[in-house]
């Protein structure tokens, strides 16, 4: 694999070099992948800067300080990373250098804009509140964030139905609750895994609901990914800590946790198959999330990381190195010399090392199947 360096370097020559590549900000054409336009919701994983934007908590939050950004660019960058997230990758293999967060200045001008917010579950803040349930002022509801997309159509296309029915029609739409955060904000404050599981079926309904609606807006092309093993990320470990050492698997993961987020996945499976009977000249694409996720783990052990891969990278305290009370970002609170020995950066949220090991084991196996045409790129 090549080093973290070549790899900005080729990044960066895309995104400014002229329009023999997708121009995200003046082209309708896309010699990679038959859409000229991305759209992403969902959460941390795919975040490029929206939380930092929303007002009056962003600037605020552990992203906009160091060590955020060390790997790359060397700054904070408002990602929730030492550097970039999955999805810049997974981008840049649908051929988009540059992806923008909706709510910069930017999202109107780009072809590829991302409505994700780190923290954000798919339900809303009322769905927690009557169970109890404490959120991040700042999370966004999958609900609002497509309001966020149904405002920026507005703004590009006016009071053009047209207009919003071609541009959806000729978009790659993606929804990923890829950290489970409505279980995992359940499950790290008490809550029961019986009680999670009863969440199960309002989370999928409503990301079924969401999808509906998209498809009725003009929307031709939709994945869905699932949502990763949250048994096996550190603030769910710390949280849900066990003397039983039967509790984990051979990766150091609760099975219960997992076999919970297997039975979220295979509903939501179940649910996307369905939905695709009922809109049957709709392509519905189910992600395997947590099998790649899994096999990213499993490399990570084999290379001989296993003492620190589920140990967060900038953290402090307990077995897991996390603790919620002196998060990433919080002064003295230290970072690890070696992110890619780690899957997760904060506890969290993945290294940068992890998120290009995604995007080569679930990306770009996919990109035959959206009919695109793989790039010789520095990620294999």
């Amino acid at each position: 694999m090549a080093s973290i360096s070549q790899l900005f370097l080729l990044l960066a020559i895309i995104a400014t070099s002229s329009s023999n590549l997708v121009s995200s900000t003046t082209s309708n054409s896309n010699p990679v992948c038959p859409f000229p336009y991305l759209y992403h919701f969902g959460d941390g994983a795919t975040d490029v800067g929206n939380s930092v934007l929303i007002q009056p908590w962003g600037r605020s939050l552990p992203p906009m300080r160091a060590p955020y950004g060390r790997t790359y660019p060397g700054t904070p960058n408002g990602r929730w990373s030492d550097g970039l997230v999955d999805f810049d990758f997974a981008a840049f293999d649908f051929g988009f250098p540059e992806v923008v967060p909706s709510l910069s200045e930017k999202a109107n001008s780009s072809n590829g804009v991302i409505f994700s917010v780190a923290r954000s579950p798919v339900m809303d803040h009322g769905f927690f509140s009557r169970r109890g349930i404490r959120i991040p002022p700042y999370a966004v509801s999958l609900d609002t964030q497509l309001g966020w997309f149904r405002t920026h159509l507005r703004s590009v296309c006016g009071s053009s139905s047209e207009c919003v029915a071609n541009r959806l029609a000729n978009s790659l739409v993606l929804l990923g609750d890829l950290e489970a955060n409505d279980i995992g904000y359940a499950l790290t404050q008490g809550r029961t895994i019986e009680e999670a599981y009863s969440y199960i079926g309002p989370i999928t309904r409503q990301q079924i609901k969401t999808t509906r609606d998209l498809i009725n807006m003009g929307a031709r092309l939709i994945v869905i990914p699932g949502s990763a093993p949250l048994g096996c990320f550190p603030y769910t470990l710390t949280a849900m800590p066990s003397n039983d050492p039967t509790a984990y698997d051979r990766l150091g993961c609760l099975s219960s946790v997992n076999r919970l987020i297997t039975m979220k996945n295979n509903y939501l499976r179940q649910a996307i198959n369905n939905l695709g009977q009922e809109f049957p000249n709709v392509t519905l694409i189910y992600g395997a999330f947590d099998e790649g996720f899994l096999q990213v783990l499993d490399r990570l052990n084999q290379e001989g990381h296993s003492n620190t891969a589920l140990k967060a990278c900038c953290g402090i305290g307990g077995e897991y190195n996390y603790s919620s009370n002196r998060f990433c970002g919080t002064a003295g609170v230290p970072a690890c010399s070696n992110p890619q020995h780690h899957m997760f950066w904060d506890g969290i949220h993945f290294t940068q090392e992890i998120a290009v090991r995604i995007e080569q084991s679930l990306i770009q196996p996919t990109l035959a199947a959206l009919n695109c045409t793989a790039l010789p790129t520095a990620f294999s």
